[in-house]
């Protein structure tokens, strides 16, 4: 086990200390209460504990992390009162028990019109370096303002009819009063709330990361999928590997031919060479995460597992990491039985039933 764990550099590093002008509560996902009954500035910063096995958390200085400012943004992230007919929220989208997707293949909007994406899972995306499939969001708070006046999606006329229905509710002007210190709020104070909330929704407790930290043992089905997944057999490790289980880049994954009906990242760089490539999707929690792929195109693991055995659609773009185009990989069904079963260890339900995510 020792020589496993060291092959494919899984390492424990320590928790990362933000700096600020007064003594910092650390922030604990699992067990957290605040009382917001007062209307007073008096930020109460905190940190969230980076896991054992996880790189150090950082926090952008301009958007520091306090109680108020999460509980304002789990508020948010669960009121359709950011849409246009007071009907959609983010959590629509986004279900705590699906880790923070939805079981469809596009997400639709306010007045019922499909999107053309699969909505992402919301896990470890303290993480990231940049959000959705196609990149186009560099922060979380940048990203949290896109939903709200997208058409496809919430499809609110502009953000100053909805700071307007805010500042209309009995409680949002003492909550912002409280998270941020302002009375004249606006969109990116929402924004900076609902990433605050988001940057807490991590998952670090599947059963995975309890064989990691040898708390318990695997099956052998699920032994013989992880050797499949971590050596060139299954090649599944230099996309997704450990602990994110992504490796926040983006590839071609030979799901199409050219020319590409989805461009994905070249839509953002412009470039050529970016067509038809999508950002790896942690595989956190992936038995809950159907239908796969960017635009929800397989219902199960079963046919994302055969999609790689058969090596993919060849094209200019397509990753040099897609090995077996033209020949397939070979895999036996029950070698796929047995990969499928060892991602299911991904599952994480502490995570998808942690209270302290769920609505008020």
């Amino acid at each position: 086990m020792q020589s496993l764990l060291k092959k494919y550099n899984i390492i424990l590093l320590s928790v990362f200390l933000i700096s600020c002008e007064r003594d910092i509560e650390v922030y604990d996902v699992n067990n957290f209460t605040s009382d917001t009954s007062m209307f007073n500035f008096e930020p109460n910063y905190v940190l969230v504990n980076s896991p054992d096995g996880f790189p150090p958390i950082e926090i952008p200085s301009e958007n520091p992390m306090t109680e108020e400012g999460i509980l304002l943004g789990k508020k948010l992230f669960h009121d359709p009162i950011l849409s246009k007919n007071n009907q959609q929220s983010c959590s629509n989208c986004h279900m705590q028990g699906f880790s923070f997707t939805e079981p469809s293949s596009v997400s639709f909007g306010v007045e019922g019109k499909p999107g053309f994406r699969n909505s992402m899972a919301l896990v470890n995306i303290v993480w990231n370096k940049n959000q959705n499939w196609d990149g186009s969001a560099i922060s979380l708070e940048e990203q949290a303002l896109e939903p709200v006046t997208n058409p496809l999606e919430m499809n609110s006329e502009s953000w100053s009819n909805v700071i307007q229905k805010l500042k209309k509710d009995s409680d949002y002007p003492r909550l912002f009063y409280e998270a941020f210190g302002v009375e004249n709020f606006d969109s990116s104070h929402v924004a900076k709330a609902i990433a605050q909330f988001e940057r807490t929704l991590i998952s670090s407790n599947s059963k995975f990361d309890l064989f990691i930290r040898n708390e318990i043992n695997l099956t052998t089905s699920e032994l013989r999928g992880m050797e499949i997944y971590m050596t060139e057999k299954g090649d599944c490790f230099h996309c997704h590997s450990y602990p994110f289980l992504t490796d926040n880049d983006f590839h071609n994954n030979g799901l199409d031919p050219e020319p590409f009906l989805d461009k994905g990242r070249g839509n953002i760089t412009g470039e050529i060479y970016d067509y038809g490539k999508f950002k790896t999707p942690s595989l956190r929690n992936v038995a809950l995460t159907a239908p796969y792929m960017h635009d929800g195109r397989f219902n199960s693991l079963e046919e994302v597992v055969e999609h790689y055995n058969s090596g993919g659609i060849e094209s200019s773009t397509i990753d040099p990491l897609m090995k077996f185009v033209g020949i397939g990989q070979g895999l036996t069904s029950q070698d796929k039985i047995d990969l499928i079963n060892f991602m299911k260890t991904f599952t994480d339900t502490m995570f998808t039933q942690n209270v302290n995510f769920n609505n008020f």
